[in-house]
């Protein structure tokens, strides 16, 4: 018996509703590639093809439209009965699911965390690490109730704002010449690598290169190999830079130093939930970050 995976399936209904995989992979905050990934394995799952791709886009065969009139039922009964599990939990204590990305420290989370003390008594608060790229997805799904990632808006479909600004600074490992320095400018790391978070799929690289750029300066760049941990880590065992909002000073266990960035420059920090849905404690939260 072949078990549907309904992340698949949304995604696959995303690509139908956008016509594209490109405005598809927009919506959903994925890389086409990896997109693309997720329709051939839902295909490979089913034993079907569902789409005709050319370059002007996506065609629906006839599985391909079957599944469409029934997934887009079967992912409104799972959020329906998703819903039903939470309001039968309310009886008993909610549960607020928050979800952030890497590049959201301990310290900011807590921050959020102060102002979670507006929920309504009873709630118990869980905090879940999520991939950039799959913060939407988990959202959507409602295995979390709210996101915290850095963006200045939201994915498609979804609510949001911006909740708080973090100053940006420059990360490296405590034997590098930059980190005898108290102040740093980006021109000053123009010459460095600058380790980033995967571009294209994580709004957090794509907002550090357009600072670097906004400033006059177009950093060499590489993509840090091993994702989801703290920007902070990025530099250890390496002379490359990072830029990060960990408090200036020396950071993971002294391996590395913190250095101010001038002139002052900040990074977004975005709340994001689904605009559609009811939750008390949610809503709660998000009322106490606009006051």
């Amino acid at each position: 018996m072949t078990q549907l995976d309904l992340r698949k399936v949304a995604h696959f209904i995303t690509v139908v509703e956008e016509r594209t995989m490109t405005g598809a992979a927009r919506r959903l905050q994925l890389s086409q590639q990896a997109l693309s990934m997720s329709i051939r394995a839902l295909e490979r799952d089913l034993g079907v093809v569902l789409l005709h791709r050319d370059r002007r886009g996506v065609a629906l065969l006839p599985a391909g439209r079957q599944l469409y009139a029934d997934g887009v039922q079967l992912l409104a009964a799972a959020t329906t009965a998703a819903e039903r599990a939470r309001q039968a939990d309310r009886s008993t204590g909610a549960l607020l699911r928050i979800g952030h990305t890497p590049s959201v420290t301990g310290v900011e989370v807590t921050e959020v965390l102060a102002a979670a003390r507006a929920a309504p008594d009873g709630v118990t608060i869980q905090v879940i690490q999520v991939p950039p790229t799959d913060l939407s997805d988990r959202l959507w799904d409602r295995s979390i109730d709210l996101g915290l990632r850095r963006s200045l808006s939201p994915a498609s479909g979804l609510a949001g704002h911006v909740v708080a600004r973090h100053r940006l600074r420059v990360a490296v490992r405590r034997e590098h010449p930059l980190a005898q320095r108290e102040v740093l400018t980006l021109r000053d790391i123009a010459a460095e690598t600058l380790v980033v978070p995967a571009p294209g799929d994580s709004a957090d690289a794509d907002l550090l290169l357009a600072i670097c750029r906004d400033a006059g300066v177009e950093p060499r760049h590489r993509v840090d190999p091993v994702q989801g941990t703290p920007p902070v880590t990025a530099v250890l065992g390496n002379d490359d830079v990072a830029l990060v909002t960990d408090a200036p000073g020396s950071a993971v266990g002294g391996a590395v130093r913190v250095v101010e960035l001038e002139p002052a420059t900040t990074l977004p920090l975005l709340a994001t939930w689904r605009g559609d849905s009811r939750c008390p404690a949610r809503d709660a939260v998000v009322q106490a970050l606009a006051g």
